[in-house]
């Protein structure tokens, strides 16, 4: 009798054993084919923010064969007289990004963050203004996967031979990380021999003409000239039609060495990250001193009002180039559209006017604060003198490695 009880248990105990490795047998097996059928996608390295394009490996594929960005969270971080709120400060991973070949045949979808109102109203390439004819294609080309270009602004004369344009992409060439950068520049001439001058060095360029406005942009301009104050406030208007195209950009002076990638400091939090000249120490603090000869802008219906408001403000102050009309709006702004804006700390985006002396952490330096083309060529090329010494230094030296004094810019200021 006791073996019949025995005999009995043990069956249960097979049963039980058996039922139980065929329902974890069908967990694991539901598990392994429900990614597939419910249309998720592989796993993917993390991306970063703003800046560049993914490889076609960390793309989210959707069925109709369009591709989807992916949304990246972030964790919070550790942490030239003046020349050009409430979120976590997120930080791109320092090495996350990888870009595909520049001449990528990839198309770029209408970001998600417009309304479809807005997707409808902007004009197709048939449709395009004669302001900015060809603009669309040529952005698409020079952009990033997410939508992303690095643009900037010369004429003849900074275009020359010998002038800020080749030390402007020179700079790129021999920074730590910033010739993957070059593919995703669109430089923007603003005459015919800027234009083709351009061509000579550079893969993407656009010439950007304004119908009705008869002014020769190749000459030198001076500062706060009628012809100056043209040329800089007709770039804000090409600015905002990136955005309405639905593009973000970072818009760069060309008088601005970059010696690393700027976009590991730019936040996912603002819609508009600006550089400084006079900075309190907080990215968050209004009362600094705007830079917008360098700037990040996400596009959105905050910013395109921005833009709006910021162009229509010019003829309440005549004679004002376009950054201290910023600066003395910008407060209006942030309470009128809820605009996010965030400061560059000079310690990692200097210029003459305040730069940090530590030449392991600075990543562009700006010729602000400083008066004449002539002055400008002379003391940007000793900063990249300053920086291919430093380069070679072995790393147990670079801490000594220092800046050489902008003398040719000090000694203009003084006479200016």
């Amino acid at each position: 009798m006791g073996k019949v009880v025995v005999a009995e248990a043990t069956a249960r105990q097979v049963a039980a054993f058996v039922v139980g490795a065929v329902a974890a047998l069908t967990v694991v097996m539901l598990v392994q084919y429900r990614a597939p059928a419910a249309g998720l996608s592989r796993a993917r390295t993390p991306g970063h923010f703003s800046g560049l394009r993914s490889s076609s490996d960390d793309q989210h594929h959707r069925p109709n064969g369009t591709t989807a960005r992916a949304h990246v969270h972030q964790a919070p971080p550790v942490a030239g007289g003046p020349g050009r709120d409430d979120d976590h400060h997120l930080h791109r991973p320092a090495n996350a990004t990888t870009i595909t070949k520049p001449n990528s045949t990839s198309t770029h979808a209408a970001p998600s963050h417009l309304s479809s109102t807005h997707r409808r109203r902007q004009k197709g390439p048939k449709e395009e203004s004669a302001e900015f004819r060809g603009l669309a294609a040529a952005v698409a080309r020079a952009a990033t996967d997410d939508r992303t270009v690095i643009i900037t602004c010369v004429n003849q004369a900074w275009a020359a031979p010998g002038s800020l344009l080749d030390l402007f992409l020179e700079s790129f060439r021999i920074g730590d990380g910033t010739a993957r950068l070059l593919p995703h520049v669109l430089v923007v001439a603003m005459d015919p021999g800027a234009h083709s001058r351009c061509l000579a060095v550079h893969q993407h360029c656009y010439h950007y003409t304004i119908p009705g406005l008869n002014i020769d942009f190749a000459a030198l301009k001076y500062f706060l000239s009628k012809d100056y104050l043209e040329l800089v406030w007709s770039k804000l208007k090409l600015q905002r039609r990136i955005l309405e195209l639905g593009y973000g950009f970072l818009f760069t002076d060309v008088d601005i060495m970059w010696l690393r990638d700027p976009f590991k400091h730019v936040t996912a939090y603002a819609d508009m990250t600006v550089s400084s000249d006079v900075y309190f120490g907080d990215p968050d603090n209004l009362d600094n001193f705007p830079n917008t000869g360098f700037f990040h802008v996400k596009p959105n219906a905050r910013t395109i009002a921005m833009t709006k408001l910021w162009h229509g403000a010019r003829g309440k102050y005549p004679g004002a180039n376009e950054q201290p009309v910023f600066n003395m709006m910008k407060k209006r702004m942030v309470k009128k559209l809820g605009l996010r804006v965030q400061y560059l700390d000079p310690v990692y985006v200097g210029g003459f006017c305040r730069y940090g002396k530590d030449l392991g952490k600075i990543v562009t330096m700006h010729a602000n604060c400083c008066v004449g083309i002539d002055n400008k060529i002379r003391d940007l090329k000793g900063v990249l003198d300053d920086w291919k010494n430093y380069t070679r230094l072995p790393h147990w030296e670079k801490h000594r490695a220092k800046w050489t004094v902008p003398g040719a810019c000090i000694r203009a200021e003084k006479q200016a």
